[in-house]
């Protein structure tokens, strides 16, 4: 509905509240038609108020994700991206996979919540309403299966540049996927590949970004609270379109750039685990270590404490108390 879209604008560009009339005025319509739209909007979640003498306006804190609303914010790139928006669902990366044959690439998925929110190493992702971002995105990359890490890695460095350009704080990567703010992680990265069984090559990939954009309604549960951060305390209007549209627009300068774009050196300075003590972590157990660096393919680099160095280019590390390894 091109009046309801229309109506929308007005009330994101006023922020204060506009009389009916005036809406009714601009848009051309009755002030039946305005109250049908401003209805409409809310049932698409949109906390529109409403005063006796005064008016609409759009809550300062109204912060729903659209189709439109990221379209808008891509600007120059949206004729590249298809995006699909759901309510809820199970997972991004698994709704786009069962799919993925029949998509165009660089259809992105994007659910207001998921109910089964998948992290590394089957772990379980906190994905509530209102709050968070998750996104999945279908590429047909001409990668080897070694190097599909750099997906992943370009996805951390685009979530960091997200994060800096909008909320202007300083955004760190944890290898080989977490992005911290002020400590605390707030953005998970998982990317799910379909391989050709004679050929080996990659079909498909799916990459899967979760972002904390703001603190759940009542705090992170218990066991995350001391792990977990958000990149804003508060809701802000529009944000979650803007970080959506701002991400796919920084992964794909980088992506479409590759292997020339630069990134990982930046992905190598943002890494905050270079010289930490840590356990990489196998089967049901952990070996202590040293990360001497990420190297020019995004491999942690690590020598344990009987001399012995790997370069890891998968898998997952604990940061440990200084002198727990030799």
């Amino acid at each position: 509905m091109h009046n309801k879209n229309a109506l929308l604008d007005i009330l994101e560009n006023d922020g204060d509240f506009v009389s009916g009339s005036e809406l009714a005025e601009r848009l051309g319509v009755t002030r039946a038609s305005v109250w049908k739209y401003i209805k409409a909007l809310q049932s698409e979640g949109y906390d529109i108020e409403a005063v006796t003498n005064r008016g609409y306006r759009l809550s300062p804190s109204s912060d729903v994700i659209t189709a439109d609303g990221i379209t808008e914010e891509l600007g120059t790139f949206a004729g590249k991206y298809t995006v699909e928006i759901l309510p809820s669902c199970t997972s991004t990366n698994s709704v786009l996979k069962e799919r993925a044959g029949q998509l165009p690439e660089w259809h992105t998925v994007i659910a207001a919540e998921q109910t089964a929110g998948r992290g590394r190493r089957g772990r379980s992702f906190h994905s509530p309403g209102g709050t968070g971002l998750y996104m999945s995105v279908l590429l047909r990359p001409k990668l080897s299966a070694e190097d599909a890490v750099l997906i992943t890695t370009a996805a951390a460095v685009a979530v960091c540049r997200t994060i800096e350009q909008i909320a202007g704080v300083k955004a760190e990567i944890k290898w080989v996927n977490d992005v911290f703010v002020n400590g605390k992680k707030v953005c998970g990265i998982l990317t799910e590949a379909g391989f050709d069984m004679e050929s080996g090559a990659i079909e498909y990939a799916v990459l899967g970004v979760g972002i904390n954009v703001t603190e759940p309604d009542g705090g992170f549960p218990e066991e995350l609270s001391g792990i977990a951060g958000a990149v804003f305390k508060d809701r802000q209007r529009n944000m979650r379109n803007r970080f959506a549209a701002t991400f796919l627009r920084q992964f794909s300068l980088i992506y479409e750039d590759f292997p020339h774009s630069g990134f990982v050196k930046e992905y190598q300075e943002r890494n905050f685990i270079v010289g930490s003590e840590v356990g990489v972590m196998r089967g049901g157990g952990s070996e202590a270590a040293v990360v001497l660096e990420v190297d020019d393919k995004c491999r942690l680099v690590v020598r344990y404490s009987d001399g012995r160095q790997e370069a890891l280019s998968s898998g997952e590390v604990s940061v440990r108390p200084t002198g727990d390894a030799g």
